[in-house]
């Protein structure tokens, strides 16, 4: 298994990466905000696991190794596979996705495309006393600035959402609900950004 990995990063996307690792590019899936965390032609390091299937092989990557161990405890839960763990990161931050489930915050969980009522309260039965203790909130839920920003960014983020689980018109309208409700002259930081906003919005 490869646990963890270091290497100069060749291509990000909204939720994937490329890392060189001993002159091998290594593709890599992530949550959209571990992609931004990275730069082309930086060093990465990332805490990783493999999912083996018989006709795939797949890497994820996280920026700590607690977002791993969450992402791979999560898939202990019946019905819950790779795709749907990573959404779960994507949606929320681990902090808030820990108090969720020891907490028994069932709207939270449901938040996540593909998780049901009854599929949110397996989650809460089977993993509540697993989840470890549950720190206070961090930066990584914290709000993030939202407004105009190039189409093609639009179109990127609407991709991302899409591939969460929402119907094309669900992610074209949050991004547009997003940019519309901040004023002219407010920037979103990068692409990431957008998408986290929309994330809340489609929360609401």
């Amino acid at each position: 298994m490869i646990a963890s990995l270091r290497g100069s990063v060749l291509a990000t996307g909204l939720g994937t990466l490329v890392v060189e690792v001993g002159g091998v590019g290594l593709s890599v899936l992530a949550t959209p905000s571990t992609a931004a965390s990275v730069r082309v032609g930086e060093t990465a390091t990332l805490a990783t696991t493999l999912v083996v299937r018989e006709d795939s092989l797949t890497l994820f990557g996280f920026a700590t190794t607690g977002e791993r161990d969450l992402f791979e405890l999560v898939q202990t839960v019946s019905g819950v596979g790779p795709r749907l763990a990573l959404a779960m990161l994507a949606i929320h931050a681990p902090q808030v996705l820990r108090a969720a489930i020891a907490g028994g915050d069932l709207a939270t969980l449901v938040k996540v495309p593909g998780i049901g009522k009854k599929g949110a309260e397996r989650i809460v039965l089977e993993l509540k006393d697993k989840v470890g203790p549950v720190s206070a909130g961090g930066s990584d839920d914290a709000e993030t600035p939202a407004s105009a920003t190039v189409e093609g960014e639009h179109g990127q983020v609407v991709e991302a959402l899409v591939g969460l689980g929402w119907s094309g018109k669900q992610a074209q309208d949050a991004v547009e609900r997003v940019v519309d409700a901040h004023p002219t002259g407010t920037h979103v930081s990068d692409v990431s950004g957008l998408l986290r906003a929309a994330l809340r919005e489609l929360g609401r």
